[in-house]
């Protein structure tokens, strides 16, 4: 047993090995260094990319958005403070972070700037993704920049920091952020600002752990009062960046669980033969469900309840409006329901007549598949007597044959009363004419 368990071991451990292909200490501190300075080509880059990243959020471009952030250079500022803090190396830690800083004024600017100038000012839903982080969020930040960390410190460097560039999302709450500036927007400002502190403080806590794992030597001799510290420092600032996202998840969470609950409580228990739900509004933060009815009036008692039934779908605490004929009329929109109504209506009377039409047709080419040789009975059998003397009396008629092996066969019939037996070069004859005459190339001939 000892020995099975020992192999597993061993197997797990090279199946998660990360040595095999690491690369060097000093080319790994070499890489991630070399991504700090912000001047010359990176921040011409950085000052394209957030335009880019501008306009597709602009015009609700998600390719766009993408593009911006696969060419965006800001995740090298914030690996350099995870690669200082895990080596101990506080000359690199100030200068990512001045860099950091730089690049977040730079594209902060450039984006208010860009959205002052633009004639689209409507906030699309690409912008107002960025504006309400949560703990997905979190998660998404730690387990990128883990992804981008490792794939940092291989040889082969592989496609995976292009990829953690665009799940981070690092550049668009920048534009975001701008935004708000432009539009004078605090709520956009401080969200958009919130979600690129979450995806600088994990991508860093993220860097800081597989450094450490992966046991890079320090830069610097610190002794263990100065560990200590140090990481503790970066455990608060993880948990306070943290703890908002949780109470804003939470949030979501219980507006969507309201949302699905209340959608479930209007379909199963809005079903009256008279009255039918013409509309419906689910407020989640207000608790609000309000659904408009349209036809025959439901009574009181049944108000009752429909409020009583909340419980059962753990809404008790909603607010339930129910607008039927009566109420409806006296709303401003009155004449926007009445419109909704016609619209309505005549769409379904559409469909309806739509569909009828379609069956109509249907049967129409049926009757006519199975009333085609009767239009044509008469002339078809007068021809085939004159043609062939010894024919005294003929029909014909489509028959399916059922095979025994269950196959079905459309075959056409034709049955010939005759003197005496059409065989041999003449039947075949008879059958290439019934074949032409009748349009179809299955004929049993049956002679009697």
């Amino acid at each position: 047993m000892n020995q099975i368990w020992k192999e597993l071991r061993e197997f797990i451990k090279r199946f998660l090995d990360l040595e095999s292909d690491r690369a060097s200490y000093n080319e790994i501190i070499a890489t991630i260094e070399k991504g700090v300075e912000f001047r010359g080509t990176n921040l011409w880059i950085l000052m394209f990319a957030i335009i880019v990243a501008s306009v597709g959020l602009n015009v609700n471009s998600t390719a766009v958005v993408i593009g911006a952030m696969l060419i965006s250079p800001l995740m090298g500022p914030i690996m350099g403070m995870g690669l200082g803090v895990g080596i101990y190396d506080f000359p690199l830690i100030k200068k990512s972070f001045r860099s950091l800083m730089a690049a977040v004024l730079i594209s902060v600017f450039a984006s208010a700037a860009y959205f002052a100038l633009t004639p689209l000012s409507d906030a699309q839903s690409e912008l107002l993704s960025r504006t309400t982080p949560t703990i997905w969020d979190v998660f998404i930040a730690f387990f990128g920049g883990l992804a981008g960390i490792v794939a940092s410190t291989r040889k082969d460097k592989g496609n995976a920091i292009p990829g953690v560039a665009i799940a981070t999302a690092l550049m668009p709450p920048l534009c975001t952020a701008g935004y708000g500036i432009a539009t004078l927007n605090l709520n956009y400002f401080l969200g958009a600002t919130y979600l690129f502190f979450i995806n600088s403080v994990f991508i860093t806590v993220s860097t800081i752990l597989i450094i450490r794992f992966m046991g890079i030597p320090s830069k610097k001799w610190v002794d263990a009062i100065q560990q200590r510290k140090m990481q503790t420092y970066v455990w608060i600032v993880a948990i306070i960046t943290m703890v908002p996202s949780i109470y804003l998840g939470y949030g979501i969470v219980k507006r969507s669980i309201f949302t699905r609950n209340a959608n479930a409580f209007i379909t199963n228990e809005f079903q009256y033969e008279d009255s039918r739900v013409l509309e419906q509004k689910i407020e989640p933060k207000e608790k609000l469900i309000e659904v408009f009815l349209f036809g025959s009036e439901i009574p009181d008692y049944e108000v009752s309840r429909l409020q009583k039934e909340l419980a059962d779908y753990n809404i008790a605490d909603a607010n339930l409006v129910i607008r039927q004929n009566k109420n409806n009329l006296d709303m401003p929109d009155a004449e926007t329901m009445r419109a909704g109504i016609i619209e309505d209506l005549y769409r379904k009377n559409e469909e309806l007549v739509e569909t009828k039409d379609q069956r109509i047709n249907l049967l129409e080419e049926q009757l006519s598949t199975y009333t085609a040789y009767d239009r044509i009975q008469a002339d078809v059998c007068a021809e085939l007597e004159v043609q062939y003397p010894e024919v005294e009396a003929s029909a014909f008629s489509k028959l399916k044959i059922y095979q025994k092996e269950g196959k079905i066969d459309t075959v056409t019939m034709v049955y010939i009363d005759t003197r005496a037996a059409v065989r041999g070069k003449r039947l075949s004859q008879m059958e290439n004419w019934l074949k032409i005459r009748l349009k179809t190339e299955d004929i049993r001939i049956v002679q009697q």
